[in-house]
Order: structure tokens, then C-alpha cells, then sequence
């Protein structure tokens, strides 16, 4: 690397914000990459963002929180290795600092440009050595991601032995091969077309796994039909195909990526899509077991939650007029940090935080505290969504979207089998 060079990029990297791969990413084919511990960023689809934009109030819950745009480039050394870089919008650092949030649930802080947990790259706090280092550590990265993408395209469940050292989730870093491909494939594609663009617009989201320490999370691809009205013929077929060879036809719903700490083993298990798309409606079912289960037993305490969050979207969705959400992603997170166990004959104060669902009557002499006793629900993916209030579509739906609905109405039905299965 050139002195000058090397003086380009400390100047470069002080304006701008250094994006890392999304490590809890388990499924899509879009690039999601890290922003900062609280909040993601993906390449700008403008139907997706008009989404965002016009979200009906009752659905907020149910989505990820948007958090407006960002420029996004990258830089190229002599070696060839590439970084992505986040700049405010048209330089406007006020873009995102007078965001108003105040209507969004759950509530959070006001993304600043500014605030050190955003990994801004300061003058005073950066040198050529940190860049060099930077590019040594990216180089040696790229040989090791190559032999996992050879191992990926072969294997379809894998696991990772996660090393017992200090703190579990500080040993996920880069450890998810599916974020990696697709964060190789979108430097791949920025790099293909940096001689007419080397500009993109991306959209930043709230980090849903960011309150959890080790999280496990589950996309399913949601509906009965996957393509969107604006769909080729040709990808129209395959999508039908898609359909039609797995669960999607038969119950509108189907795995799409998996992420489950097995704490039995120290293990981290990743299910791809193409393992999803073979699975039957037996084979789906015992993918759910195995997404609640930690390799020591079934997280039923999760169960409740779950299926009251289900059925609180599914009633939404019943109430939208008008929207398909074709080829949308429902995300399932929860922590799978192993629970503690806390004696019945503790001191009140170690209980009193002990919640109803948490509580086991099989348990014997122990209940069990999770250290995250909720379950998170969410919508994704909105590329292909639809809706008569867009205004410049050409087809027009009416009513509810019933196939999103009737998966969600059998994913329901398939947890409550497991949660019964499991009690007796």
C-alpha cells in the first residue's frame, strides 16, 4: 500500500462508518451488514423502502424499526480487498439525528452519527498501522471463507464448536457461513460495477437479535405464492416450483435459515434454505422441535409466547386491506443462553424475578429463569410487497392476504402439537 494511499483511506474512514458482516443473518439472499450494535443496514429496494415508510401503526410491532438511509461505498486496495463504507445521506449528518421515533415500538435511542458505539472512525483515533492491520486480518479472512463456502455448498446443516471462553456470544463473530456468503457476494457485485457506480443507497433497521447474548433465530418464508406481480415469467415458474416441491403448497410456510446454540455441545447448528425447501410437513415440524430444543431439553417456557405473538400478527394481517406480502420472511428469535437454575428454597429476591412462563412443575426442586423470557416476532423482506395504496401497481388485490395467513394460522397449530406433544 502507497504512503498516499494509506493517507486516503485514515481521511476516508474518518467521515464515514466501517460496515461489518451481519453474523445472525440465517437466510435471504440480500446483504445485510452491521451498522452498530443496535442497528443493521441492507441495499435500498425502493418498493421495500416504500414499505417502511407508509407502515400501517398496528404492524410496527411486527417489523423491524426503520431508521432512514445511508450512502454506501467501497474501497479497494492493491491487494484487492474491499470495505464497505456508510456516509449520511447528500452529506446531511442531520438526517438521521432528527429522526423521530417517538411512534415506534419498542422505543429506542436516536441514531447519531456521533456517538462512539457507532465505530465512527475518528482522526485522533486512527493511523495508517490500524489500516494496514485492518487489510491483514481482512486478507487472511478471505482464505478461510472460501473453504467454508466450498463446505456450505456441500453441507446444508452444519455446526460450529463455539470455544467455552468468557463471554459465548463475543465467539459468534464470523462464525455464520450464510452472512458471510452473503457478504462476499454483495462486495462481488459492487465491485462488478464500480466503473459506472460506486454509490448505493442502503436502509437502516433495527438489530432485532441486539438484546439477546446468544441468539438463535429462525426465518421462515411465509405464504402459499413467493413471486411478485412485477415477476418474469421465467422467475414466476421457478418461484412456483419452489412452491410447489415443499411445505409452502401444503401448510404456506417453510424453513429458510436456522441459527440454534446447542448448549449440550457448545455448538452452533445453521440450517440453510435448500435443506428447508426438502423438508415435509414431518420434517418441518421436527425442524421447529429442533429450533426450541438447546441439546438438553425443549424450551417450553418459549412456547406461550410464541403462539400469543402469532396470533396477535395473524388478527393484524386479517384487518390489512389490500396487501400481499410475497415472498416476505418471518422472523423467530429468542436467547439460547442456558437458563439458570434457581433453588425454590432461595431468598425471596432471587425469585421475585421469576416470570409465570417461566416457571416448570416438572422442574422438582428448581425453576428455571431464562435470561431473556420473551420471544421475538417479526416481518421481513418486503421487496415484493404490494399494496391498492402504492398508487403506480398494475395489479390491484383486495381483501386479506390468505396465503400469509394461512401460514401463520399452521404455524400456529404445528407449535401448540409440539407444546402439547411435549407435556404429556
Amino acid at each position: 500500500m502507497s504512503p498516499a494511499f494509506g493517507a486516503m483511506e485514515v481521511e476516508h474512514y474518518s467521515k464515514g462508518v466501517l460496515l461489518e458482516p451481519f453474523v445472525h443473518q440465517v437466510g435471504g439472499h440480500s446483504c445485510v451488514l452491521r451498522f452498530n450494535d443496535k442497528t443493521i443496514c441492507k441495499p435500498l429496494i425502493q418498493r421495500e423502502h416504500q414499505f417502511y415508510e407508509t407502515l400501517p401503526t398496528e404492524m410496527r410491532k411486527f417489523t423491524p424499526q426503520y431508521e432512514g438511509v445511508v450512502s454506501v461505498s467501497f474501497e479497494e486496495d492493491e491487494d484487492g480487498n474491499l470495505c464497505l463504507i456508510a456516509y449520511p445521506l447528500n452529506g446531511d449528518h442531520d438526517n438521521l439525528e432528527n429522526l423521530d421515533n417517538s411512534d415506534c415500538e419498542p422505543k429506542s435511542k436516536l441514531l447519531r452519527w456521533t456517538n462512539k458505539k457507532t465505530m465512527l472512525l475518528e482522526n485522533e483515533k486512527i493511523s495508517k498501522e490500524w489500516v494496514r492491520q485492518h487489510r491483514k486480518e481482512e486478507k487472511m479472512k478471505s482464505h478461510k471463507l472460501e473453504e467454508e463456502f466450498e463446505w456450505l455448498k456441500k453441507s446444508e446443516v452444519l455446526y460450529y464448536t463455539v470455544e467455552k471462553k468468557g463471554n459465548v456470544s463475543s465467539q459468534f463473530k464470523h462464525h455464520n457461513p450464510w452472512s458471510m456468503k452473503c457478504h462476499q457476494q454483495q462486495l462481488q457485485r459492487m465491485k462488478e460495477n464500480a466503473k459506472h457506480r460506486n454509490q448505493y443507497k442502503f436502509i437502516l433497521l433495527e438489530n432485532l437479535t441486539s438484546r439477546y447474548e446468544v441468539p438463535c433465530v429462525l426465518d421462515l418464508k411465509m405464504g402459499t405464492r413467493q413471486h411478485g406481480d412485477d415477476a418474469s415469467e421465467e422467475k414466476k415458474a421457478n418461484q412456483i416450483r419452489k412452491c410447489q416441491q415443499s411445505t409452502s403448497a401444503v401448510i404456506g410456510v417453510r424453513v429458510c435459515g436456522m441459527q440454534v446454540y446447542q448448549a449440550g455441545t457448545g455448538q452452533l447448528m445453521f440450517m440453510n434454505k435448500y435443506h428447508g425447501r426438502k423438508l415435509s410437513v414431518q420434517g418441518f415440524k421436527e425442524a421447529l422441535y429442533q429450533f426450541f430444543h438447546n441439546g438438553k431439553y425443549l424450551r417450553r417456557e418459549l412456547f406461550e409466547s410464541v403462539i400469543k405473538k402469532l396470533t396477535e400478527l395473524k388478527s393484524v394481517l386479517e384487518k390489512q386491506e389490500s396487501y400481499r406480502f410475497y415472498s416476505s420472511s418471518l422472523l423467530i428469535i429468542y436467547d439460547g443462553k442456558e437458563r439458570q437454575e434457581v433453588s425454590v428454597d432461595s431468598d425471596p429476591e432471587d425469585l421475585e424475578d421469576l416470570s409465570e412462563e417461566s416457571s416448570d412443575e416438572s422442574a422438582g426442586a428448581y425453576a428455571y429463569k431464562p435470561t431473556a423470557s420473551t420471544v421475538d416476532v417479526r416481518m421481513i423482506d418486503f421487496a415484493h410487497t404490494t399494496c391498492k395504496y402504492y398508487g403506480e401497481d398494475s395489479v390491484v388485490h383486495e381483501g386479506q392476504d390468505t396465503g400469509y395467513v394461512f401460514g401463520l394460522q399452521n404455524l400456529i397449530d404445528i407449535i401448540k402439537e409440539i407444546r402439547d406433544e411435549s407435556s404429556e
